[in-house]
């Protein structure tokens, strides 16, 4: 059975813990609260970018483009696949990583991809170090993503994606990646980003009613021509999906963080209850077991 002191020093050192795990999960709300504002005001340029690709679609651009010299809805036979995986860079996160990287492995034995037609493009330490481990061949790792990530951080990024897309070093793109639902809820989500089709995009669009509410022309006067304007305006929604990828990832690390910190805190609360029961029961029977001495020594002497 434990001491006295040695309760007592569990108890403290759990103490400790808590206070630590207490104010980790405080900075990782406000962290949660501030990416939040900073999306709410990026979503405004990605809805009136999709909107503008939404009413290319419409008006049928797609169908009347040459495709041959737009790379990035050119089909080609797919040779390589490119997996860009977003993790974080540290642990203390709950099963944020896990998840990711679990749903991954899945996605790449369903479609049947391996160390030999795989590249894996990593943001976040955790995921490039999982698949360089296992023998897969990481073309590009970025670490240190900061707290609120702004797109001129990302930027090198998200233009190398495309780069080597458009480069041919890979045939399809996928995106994977947790997506933040609420604080206490995310969910893994897997876009196949490139080649950029128009079905794709036309599913975007909405019904027919919505577009007419949008008004939607079904008409464009393009100059100089339609592949100009589409070679143009492509590339910047296809890197502003990678950048709203990294947005909602962090968002959802940070929800993830703060879940797990508070679940940390709460669970220190409770051993430090059971060591304080232990501690009394145990300073109790010491007690009794005094006055039971001295009590057994006072009859003695009588």
């Amino acid at each position: 059975m434990a001491s006295l002191q040695d309760i007592q020093r569990r108890i403290s050192s759990t103490k400790k813990t808590r206070q630590i795990t207490s104010a980790m999960q405080m900075v990782s709300t406000a962290k949660l609260s501030q990416i939040q504002r900073y999306s709410a005001g990026y979503q405004a340029y990605a809805a009136r970018l999709e909107a503008v690709v939404e009413h290319l679609v419409s008006a049928n651009l797609f169908q009347n483009a040459d495709a041959k010299h737009i790379p990035l809805i050119a089909q080609r036979p797919i040779q390589k696949t490119g997996i860009l995986v977003v993790t974080s860079d540290r642990g203390l996160v709950g099963s944020y990583n896990a998840n990711i990287i679990k749903q991954t492995n899945a996605l790449l034995a369903r479609l049947n991809l391996d160390q030999t037609n795989t590249v894996i493009l990593a943001v976040g330490g955790n995921g490039a170090d999982f698949y360089k481990k296992r023998g897969f061949e990481v073309i590009l790792e970025h670490r240190g993503v900061s707290d609120i990530p702004s797109f001129n951080e990302i930027r090198s990024v998200v233009k190398t994606v495309t780069s080597l897309y458009e480069s041919e070093v890979f045939d399809a793109l996928h995106v994977v990646y947790n997506h933040f639902v609420n604080r206490l809820t995310s969910e893994y989500r897997d876009v196949q980003l490139l080649p950029l089709t128009g079905e794709t995009l036309d599913a975007m669009g909405g019904t027919e009613d919505e577009k007419a509410q949008l008004n939607i022309q079904s008409a464009y006067e393009i100059e100089p021509d339609t592949t100009a304007v589409l070679n143009v305006v492509l590339p910047q929604f296809a890197q502003s999906l990678v950048y709203e990828a990294v947005l909602d990832a962090k968002t959802a690390e940070h929800a993830a963080s703060s879940t797990a910190m508070k679940s940390a805190t709460d669970n220190a609360k409770d051993l430090i209850g059971r060591l304080e029961l232990q501690f009394n029961r145990a300073r109790q029977a010491a007690i009794t077991t005094e006055i039971t001495e001295i009590t057994g020594g006072m009859a003695a002497l009588e």
